[in-house]
């Protein structure tokens, strides 16, 4: 019997298991807009069922805290409430046995002071400071784009009314079905029936059907007289000029090279965003109102900026992030060595450097070094290998770009810290000696830290080594202007307005650091609507496109449509686009699993579409 008994228990196990999957898939698309202390009593009563009731502090003090979080909800508790279960958490975190009571308290304790003003909210005023729920593809997506409306058009067909609805809010939809993070498709409501929708793929699909630059934009509003600068033509200068050439003002933008595009078309490789692609969204940008256009223009000093500020009626700063950091390492001068930002750059230039026949080594973990990592194979490299001084868990690239990157035949070196770099007697790279690495504590980025260790240093053979481990601003003169900034980032308002300074704006990765190209292009928008407002308008761009109406919800679990590339032993030996484009009968059924929650759950868009 007790072997049957055991055996029951097993089953019961896998059937948990199970269940305990489904309940993950909740939690993770827990809706944005969420109050958060109804979230912390979700996982306090989610600990107190895993209690195993042997330590009082656990498995008392676990409901305890419980039932006071109920009162605080619900506006039945006081200051002295919220200071008992202070005093409760933290004698549970300082004397429960296990984690589960442990680490269950630390985090009550932390949510005490992240939340602190939707707890006094909570018990002063009892109102809940969160917003209600929100649609969390729209929600998600930095620019707020209407995802489920043009998903719908892609299944009706209409790729050009598609393209409209996102230029509503993007006027860069190719670069963004290209080589956007699509960050929309995180807590995606599809995952509680099987996976989340192929957002940047029905994106991709549906500028694979109709050029950006074949639909027209929406006719500009009638001219205004005003004339704004914007000195930098990458995703979020680009993206303002289209908006406020919508609005009906003149814009000039100032680039200091001969192409607009900025990181799009200098710092991301032909392979994953072909650049005859990214000209489809810029000429369409262009032919959205009176936008000129200042080519080679070397803004490079005070004076130089003051001068384009003094002649129009707004500026707006978005010169990206487009200087590569170094590391302190010796020899690091030597020939051989550069910035991977500044070999993606040349490569954006039309200047292939040659590698054939020699061994790169790309030190970072990041797109860039996957970037840098993937262009010297198709330059000529006879052998690359990415070297990163934590784990690959820890890469901060994209899984997908990890993943090409290794069926391309690239090697990965992780756990190993740069030491030096070893050089000839003529200066040139022969190694790059790097400190093998165990990994540690917890930094304060949520990462765990790589530690020495006993390990004798590593030499790397190579003869290239590009470093790909951040960008920095090119700041000086604009800081000489008087634009404030912290170590090298402009000090922008959320509004991208720059305080002090009437008039000037600043936004995208110059304002946030390094970022991604949605997060530019939600900046720019953001800056063309304050820029207007500070001029004295209140423009609205109607959209002429109507997202169809929402069909009965199709809940059959079906498996996500993920878009493929060419054979790496194919696509390695050149620069041409890797991704290979979506089916009709792919892309249609992507398109039916779209749950609609802009019309189910949430409701419809708050002010409609237009």
């Amino acid at each position: 019997m007790s072997q049957i008994f055991l055996a029951d228990g097993k089953r019961n196990d896998a059937k948990i298991a199970s269940m305990l999957k489904q309940f993950s898939s909740t939690v993770m698309v827990t809706p944005p807009g969420t109050c958060p202390l109804t979230v912390q009593l979700s996982l306090l009563e989610t600990s107190m069922r895993q209690t195993c009731g042997k330590c009082v502090p656990c498995r008392d003090g676990l409901p305890q805290l419980a039932e006071m979080l109920k009162k605080v909800i619900d506006g039945n508790a006081d200051e002295s409430t919220l200071e008992e279960m202070r005093f409760i958490a933290g004698t549970i975190n300082r004397s429960s046995d296990c984690a589960i009571g442990y680490r269950t308290a630390a985090e009550f304790l932390k949510s005490l002071d992240t939340f602190r003003n939707e707890y006094e909210s909570h018990i002063k005023e009892h109102v809940c400071l969160s917003e209600e729920q929100k649609v969390p593809c729209i929600n998600l997506c930095p620019a707020h784009v209407d995802i489920p409306g043009y998903i719908a058009l892609v299944g009706e067909e209409d790729y050009a009314g598609a393209i409209n609805l996102i230029r509503k809010d993007n006027p860069l939809p190719t670069a963004c079905a290209m080589i956007c993070e699509h960050p929309c498709e995180e807590r995606c409501r599809r995952t509680l029936i099987d996976a989340p929708l192929n957002i940047r793929g029905l994106k991709k699909y549906a500028v694979d059907r109709v050029a950006a630059d074949k639909v027209s934009v929406p006719a500009p509003n009638t001219a205004t007289g005003r004339h704004i600068a914007i000195i930098g033509g990458g995703p979020a200068g680009l993206t303002a000029a289209y908006f406020l050439g919508q609005m009906g003002h003149k814009v000039t933008i100032y680039e200091s090279h001969d192409k607009l595009g900025g990181m799009l078309r200098y710092g991301i490789p032909n392979y994953r965003f072909p650049k005859e692609r990214l000209d489809e969204d810029i000429r369409a940008i262009l032919s959205a109102g009176d936008i000129d256009v200042v080519y080679n223009a070397k803004i490079d000093s005070a004076a130089a900026i003051s001068e384009i500020r003094d002649s129009h009626d707004a500026l707006f700063v978005a010169i990206g992030a487009q200087k590569g950091k170094s590391l302190r390492l010796d020899n690091v001068d030597a020939n051989g060595v550069t910035s991977a930002v500044e070999m993606l750059d040349r490569i954006g230039n039309g200047d292939i450097p040659d590698y054939k026949g020699k061994t790169v080594a790309v030190i970072g973990g990041g797109n860039v070094a996957m970037d840098a990592a993937r262009s010297a194979l198709r330059c000529g490299a006879s052998d690359v290998r990415v070297v990163y001084r934590r784990r690959k868990d820890d890469m901060t690239a994209l899984v997908t770009e990890i993943e090409s990157a290794m069926e391309e035949g690239i090697d990965f070196m992780t756990l190993q810290a740069p030491k030096s770099v070893e050089v000839d007697e003529n200066g040139n790279v022969t190694a790059l000696i790097v400190q093998p690495q165990m990994i540690g504590p917890y930094d304060k980025a949520g990462r765990p830290s790589p530690v020495n260790t006993d390990k004798d240093p590593v030499r790397i053979p190579c003869e290239v080594i590009l470093i790909a481990v951040g960008q920095d601003i090119v700041s000086g003169p604009f800081e000489e202007f008087g634009i404030p900034a912290d170590r090298g980032v402009f000090k922008a308002a959320l509004s991208t307005e720059i305080e002090g300074m009437e008039g000037v704006f600043a936004g995208g990765d110059c304002a946030t650091g390094p970022a991604t190209a949605i997060r530019a292009i939600a900046a720019g928008k953001v800056a063309a609507h304050n820029i207007d407002e500070y001029l004295g308008y209140h423009h609205k761009l109607p959209c002429d496109v109507e997202a169809p109406a929402a069909k009965e919800n199709n809940r059959i679990p079906t498996g996500r449509v993920n878009i493929t590339e060419r054979p790496a032993y194919i696509r390695k030996c050149d620069f041409e686009g890797v991704e290979v484009e979506l089916t009709h009968a792919e892309a249609m059924q992507e398109a039916g699993r779209c749950l609609r929650c802009d019309h189910f759950g949430c409701g419809v868009l708050e002010g409609g579409r237009d």
